[in-house]
């Protein structure tokens, strides 16, 4: 389920969406000095309409569609930007924009585009933690409309269709390639220490602007912090899933939406503060601490109060290639490095196969002094 609190314009199919950046190879991301190389080049016109900014195949990408992302993301700025600060930003938003305009065309001619049924299972996960008021106070507070998130959605999981079907499923990682790669790099998998695979709620008495979590919960001060943490804690003594309650309630923006997962620690990471070191060596995989107080200063400030979980521990050692995990994460890592470069690779051959002008590109150039 996505967390509705972090929804930017950056997620509307007309922009960026959030897979889009996260995956930029997908949508076929090139230099922008490529960009406005082959728009100087292109010996193309302006757009007899000022406000279409590029068209591909001849469908208009218009400038309303660029400015909405771009205000969005300006206003969570901690300064405006430059002039050429503002216009290499709308260059970029630009031509995500044009990949997925490359990438929806496609879709349409394999018959791979998202359904409206798909569509609605997914907006109906997305409203679920929230009241009808809450959700449409959510998307006014981030100057989106329901349709906008329809589009994001529709253009999210078409993307997927697309890329399932041309490279996902073309993809084979062979043992002989497992094998290979470990004789490569065995060095990566002799751990010089124990490594430490945690998991964190984080619960702070400190005004924060970005909280992240699906309840958009935030304790105000101490006393509420304090009351809040632990009640999660009892939740968690008496059965509740952990990562479900990070997702919902954590406040830390960086793990709560991977349901509190902080990946594998290091001990000496973990010494460096000595009571949640004691802590956390005390469990076995799969139970949790107390509640942590985390202070700051002479003073013992309280900064936050945390309950961290225990995954796994991995020991110290050359760890062999007949351990399932091992064999595991390196298949995994050989298939998303083939995927990125199938990804990339594919996008740039659609984007060669398209007739894309952008016009803004030229407008750049032609009123460059």
């Amino acid at each position: 389920m996505q967390n509705l609190s972090n929804f930017t314009t950056a997620d509307l199919s007309c922009g960026p969406s959030r897979l889009a950046l996260r995956r930029a190879a997908k949508i076929g991301t090139v230099a922008m000095a490529g960009a406005l190389f082959l728009a100087a080049f292109a010996g193309c016109s302006r757009a007899p309409n000022p406000d279409v900014w590029a068209t591909v195949n001849g469908h208009p990408i218009m400038q309303s569609e660029v400015d909405k992302y771009y205000q969005n993301k300006v206003n969570s700025m901690q300064q405006q930007p430059t002039a050429d600060e503002a216009a290499m930003l709308k260059l970029e938003i630009l031509h995500q924009q044009i990949g997925e305009e490359v990438i929806r065309q496609q879709a349409e001619k394999l018959h791979l585009v998202a359904t409206d049924a798909e569509v609605d299972a997914k907006i109906a996960q997305l409203k679920a933690p929230y009241t009808e008021q809450q959700f449409n106070q959510q998307l006014k507070a981030k100057g989106l409309t329901l349709e906008d998130i329809r589009r994001d959605y529709w253009m999210n999981m078409t993307t997927e269709k697309v890329l399932n079907k041309e490279i996902e499923s073309k993809i084979n990682i062979t043992d002989a390639d497992v094998a290979n790669f470990y004789n490569l790099h065995q060095a990566d998998f002799n751990l010089i220490e124990p490594q430490y695979h945690l998991a964190q709620i984080v619960v702070t008495p400190i005004p924060a602007q970005q909280i992240g979590n699906l309840q958009n919960s935030k304790a105000s001060n101490d006393a509420d912090a304090r009351k809040k943490v632990q009640g999660l804690h009892n939740k968690l003594e008496t059965g509740a899933d952990f990562a479900t309650l990070a997702a919902n309630y954590s406040e830390d923006p960086n793990t709560n939406s991977s349901g509190g997962d902080m990946g594998f620690l290091h001990e000496s990471q973990l010494k460096s503060d000595p009571e949640v070191y004691a802590a956390i060596t005390k469990l076995q995989p799969g139970q949790i601490t107390p509640v942590l107080t985390i202070t700051q200063g002479p003073s013992k400030q309280p900064v936050a109060y945390i309950i961290f979980k225990l995954i796994a521990i991995e020991p110290a050692g050359q760890h062999p290639l007949s351990d399932p995990r091992v064999q595991q994460m390196i298949r995994q890592q050989l298939h998303d490095s083939r995927s990125r470069l199938l990804q990339s690779a594919y996008n740039e051959v659609l984007r060669d196969q398209a007739r894309v002008v952008n016009y803004y590109a030229e407008d750049i150039l032609k009123n460059a002094h």
